[in-house]
């Protein structure tokens, strides 16, 4: 029988009351290996009154003190990294080499955060009067959630928890009901930091307890990833209860090819973007735009690197592509690609109908790549979230940006160029948030930002570095005269 996994409330592991549970499974065997419990809203009430409670004596601890457990989790998080990644690997679905990429960028963000008394410092004006001095500080907010998706179950909790508890927060996790399982593996190791009660708690379940946290007044702050339907959602209620939101959306994000493009290069970073991690990421390319007469030595590349790729479990040695999440992600995948026909794209990879001998329950797909799409069509402008790559081509650099521009989504587009000239061009006028010149992933180190734009981001401060410790934090201004 499959283990049930707990839930972590101040500073216990608690076997929850629900009445209802999820199988988590293995999407390369479709093995149950997990039941996740559908926490009811007393579970979440009681981390949120652990997280309160926590709160009065974790915002007095110096936080020279405070980050101590943070050296000590980020140590854990090294010595631990391979079961770590094999964990993601078996319940997400990635390559082990991704899941083991995954974690690192989140220890990145574990080590800036490691160095909170120096990001914290305030300002300090000296006789802004006759005799008056002005100082801002900042405090913490106080208790704060994060809710966080299934395709980065390790990065993305540490995008946010390292530095609201820095800050001086006490924190939640509601990790995703389909990726449980490193959530889980986290904690243990930040059980094993001595870090007092109550300052770090983990509820798990879905749509209840995601609503529990949005409207349980103790909760001042809610981080969100996940898709632009329910980022809107999260931000609307939490707006709504009073609490400040960051929440990261969808994306559809266009890379464009020009002539002087170095084509190897480009097409084995297009082929990472697109294909890694089955496409299942934010920053993944979903669009390629060829430009003048990239258009035949591009789209013949792309497609052979695409038909070449080794798909499969991805703790076996060779795979460069593992499963989709879920069987209902690959019918909408294939529902997709189906569309993408429909609408008049040449289908040049069809990655439907994947079998392989020893894993035939798992949910594969392999690398699919369109030409000539509508550029209006449904296959251009949905998020697929799946290993499909759509080609446009246009005849020079300002349709390019203009077919970028025109899209609702703003979260990453990529330029492959030698010209420094458009480089330049299109890192000012591209409305996006995240730009790549010659990468095709533009995932921001942990102490820059994590911007989006448009429908891909709702709120003002990202995740990640600074942005993360003004959103972890209230200013206070005090203007004081001693006579």
């Amino acid at each position: 029988m499959a283990t049930q996994l707990l839930n972590y409330i101040d500073g216990e592991w608690r076997r929850s009351g629900a009445g209802e549970s999820l199988n988590i499974v293995n999407p390369a065997t479709a093995e149950v290996i997990a039941t996740l419990p559908l926490s009811p809203a007393t579970e979440v009430d009681a981390a949120v009154q652990a997280a309160a409670n926590a709160f009065v004596e974790w915002r007095q601890t110096p936080a020279v003190e405070r980050v101590q457990y943070l050296f000590k989790f980020k140590s854990l998080l090294e010595t631990h990294l391979d079961d770590l990644a094999r964990t993601v690997t078996n319940e997400c679905g990635k390559t082990y080499g991704e899941s083991t990429g995954e974690l690192r960028r989140g220890i990145e963000n574990a080590e800036v955060a490691c160095g909170i008394p120096s990001l914290l410092q305030g300002a300090y004006s000296e006789d802004i009067a006759r005799g008056i001095d002005e100082i801002l500080i900042r405090q913490p907010v106080g208790v704060v959630a994060a809710i966080t998706p299934f395709n980065f179950p390790g990065m993305i909790p540490l995008w946010f928890l390292p530095y609201a508890i820095a800050c001086g927060n006490t924190f939640i996790l509601k990790p995703s009901d389909k990726t449980p399982l490193t959530a889980q593996k986290l904690f243990a190791l930040i059980a094993q930091t001595g870090l007092p009660k109550g300052v770090v708690n983990l509820v798990n379940g879905t749509k209840g307890a995601v609503d529990a946290l949005l409207e349980h007044p103790e909760v001042r702050a809610i981080s969100f990833v996940g898709s632009t339907p329910v980022a809107k959602y999260v931000y609307a209620r939490a707006a709504a209860h009073g609490k400040r939101a960051q929440c990261q959306g969808g994306a559809k994000n266009p890379l464009i090819v020009l002539p002087d493009a170095d084509l190897e290069n480009a097409t084995r970073l297009a082929a990472e973007s697109a294909f890694g991690c089955a496409g299942q990421r934010c920053l993944a390319s979903s669009l390629a735009i060829t430009v003048g007469d990239a258009r035949s030595s591009f789209t013949s590349a792309i497609a052979e690197a695409a038909a070449s790729r080794k798909v499969g479990y991805g703790l076996d040695a060779g795979v460069e592509m593992g499963p989709v999440i879920r069987g209902e992600s690959k019918a909408r995948i294939e529902q997709l690609i189906h569309k993408g026909v429909e609408e008049g794209a040449t289908l040049i990879i069809d990655g439907r109908q994947v079998r392989l001998p020893s894993h035939e329950n798992g949910y594969f797909l392999k690398p699919t790549v369109f030409d000539n799409i509508p550029p209006d069509g449904q296959i251009a402008q949905t998020e697929i979230f799946g290993p499909v790559l759509g080609l446009l081509h246009v005849r020079d650099i300002d349709e390019a940006i203009a077919l970028v521009n025109r899209h609702r989504y703003g979260n990453m587009a990529c330029l492959f160029t030698q010209s420094g000239a458009a480089a330049r061009k299109f890192r000012h006028e591209a409305q996006v948030g995240n730009i790549g010149i010659n990468v095709g992933v533009a995932a921001p180190m942990a102490f820059f930002p994590f911007c989006g734009w448009k429908d891909s981001f709702f709120g003002d401060l990202h995740g990640q570095g600074r942005d993360a410790v003004e959103f972890y934090t209230e200013k206070k201004v005090v203007v004081e005269r001693w006579l």
